[in-house]
Parts: structure tokens; C-alpha cells; sequence
């Protein structure tokens, strides 16, 4: 299982909105050779993190399958970022796209390497989370050893993430959702 996250909160002057782009950005991402999208989340909006004036994000998630290796893989959404005009300057800017390996199948790297799986900050982080939800409800981080469920229960109040999409209603869920607002 290898699960992409997905955002942006600056619109893009090629794809329109936040949401046009991340559209746009799953058919590239598809559209790459090597890569193809199995499923996809909802689209979430979420205040940036660290909460500033700068426009609020569309997130989400994807499932890909390819036999790129992790740091290839990594490239390729680089790649794809620069293509839709992301320009990486300072810690936490506003983007026009910002494409995240989160999980590389069972695959736990360190913080010395030149990426982390998972993602060193994505149980701290609503946008992540919740998408994730949607995809793969029974994932279990394999460093924390928490369900995604616990995951969400332990978020801080800050994590403001609702869906643009249709509400999740799950009256058997197990989980408090107070981030969706």
C-alpha cells in the first residue's frame, strides 16, 4: 500500500482552484508512466498548520501502485510539483501544490535519510488523517502502533479539517470527530 497526500491553497494560473489542481494533479500523477491511482479520498479543507492569514488548504489522499522504488517514486511527485508551478521557498509557504509520500507500504525509514516513511508529522496533522480515512480505515502506523482512529481521537483542537465533499456519517463510528465541523 502506498498512500500520496495531497494539497494546495494558492489557485494555480494553468488548473484554476485548489480543487481544479489537485484534480488535475491526480490525472498527471496517473498519467505518469510508472504510476497508476487506485482510489482517492475526499477533498478536505484545513487551516494551515501553523495557523496563520495565509488561505486555508484542500487535502487529500490517493492509493498508487508501481514498482518505482520509494525515494523514484519521491522524484516523480517532485516532478510533478514543479510542473504545476510549486516553487519550494520557506518552511510552511503557501503552494500551489504540495504532493507527500505518507506511506511506502510497510517500508520505516529514519530521519537521517533523505525521506522519512511515514511521514515523521502526518499523526499530528488532520489533512493527513482524515483522508486517510477514507481510504484505508484499518491502517496501523507502524512506528506508534495506533489505529487511525486513535489517531484523530488525539489531535489537537487546532486541527481544524472538514470535508468539501459529503459529510462523513458513520453513526457506528468509534471515533469523536470534532474536527468536522
Amino acid at each position: 500500500m502506498i498512500v500520496i497526500g495531497m494539497g494546495a491553497n494558492l489557485p494555480s494560473e494553468r488548473y484554476g482552484s485548489p480543487v481544479e489542481t489537485l484534480e488535475a494533479a491526480l490525472t498527471a500523477l496517473d498519467g505518469y508512466n510508472a504510476v497508476r491511482v487506485t482510489r482517492r479520498s475526499r477533498w478536505f479543507e484545513s487551516a494551515p498548520v501553523p495557523i496563520s492569514d495565509q488561505p486555508w488548504y484542500i487535502n487529500g489522499a490517493c492509493l498508487v501502485d508501481t514498482e518505482l522504488e520509494a525515494q523514484e517514486l519521491l522524484s516523480v511527485l517532485h516532478e510533478i510539483e514543479s510542473n504545476f508551478g510549486r516553487v519550494r521557498s520557506e518552511k510552511n509557504a503557501p503552494r500551489v501544490l504540495d504532493l507527500d509520500l505518507l506511506v511506502y507500504h510497510d517500508l520505516v525509514t529514519s530521519d537521517d535519510q533523505d525521506y522519512t516513511v511515514p511521514h515523521p508529522r502526518m499523526h499530528e496533522r488532520g489533512f493527513v488523517l482524515l483522508p486517510m480515512m477514507d481510504l484505508v480505515p484499518g491502517w496501523l502506523h507502524p512506528i506508534l502502533s495506533s489505529d487511525l482512529k486513535t489517531l484523530i481521537n488525539n489531535l489537537s483542537i487546532d486541527q481544524v479539517t472538514r470535508p468539501l465533499e459529503q459529510v462523513y456519517q458513520d453513526a457506528d463510528a468509534e471515533y469523536d470527530d470534532p474536527l468536522l465541523l
